[in-house]
């Protein structure tokens, strides 16, 4: 999968579509998903042009992978699900079924998650 320009989420780091904004800084950007999969769903982003968590971790620098994390976790805690608990979901590729090329992390909290990997078990 090779990197688009015209992806949803390079759309919104450029202010030609807007979002929810959650948290931002030199490096990342997080806003609330537009179809939440449960009471917190908010999506993370690098502001660089990563398509994939492998690509980030083999292209990234050093200053942007720490601002990365550094950010989910400071997002976890601010969102008040750092005690709580969450989860992490971050696809890659066509069998993860990855919508969008630009790499991404979904921070997924705020109730209980049941033990499926995304949805709520009744």
């Amino acid at each position: 999968m090779s990197y688009d320009s015209e992806n949803i989420f390079a759309k919104i780091l450029r202010g030609e579509l807007p979002c929810s904004k959650v948290y931002e800084d030199e490096h990342v950007l997080a806003f609330n998903d537009i179809a939440p999969q449960s009471e917190i769903h908010v999506l993370v982003i690098p502001k660089g042009a990563y398509v994939s968590m492998d690509d980030f971790s083999a292209n990234a620098s050093d200053v942007e992978t720490i601002a990365f994390f550094k950010a989910v976790g400071k997002i976890a805690r601010d969102l008040g699900v750092a005690d709580t608990g969450y989860r992490l979901i971050a696809n890659h590729g066509p069998d993860s079924h990855q919508l969008v090329p630009h790499f991404h992390v979904h921070i997924l909290g705020g109730e209980s998650l049941g033990t499926g990997l995304i949805n709520k078990q009744s």
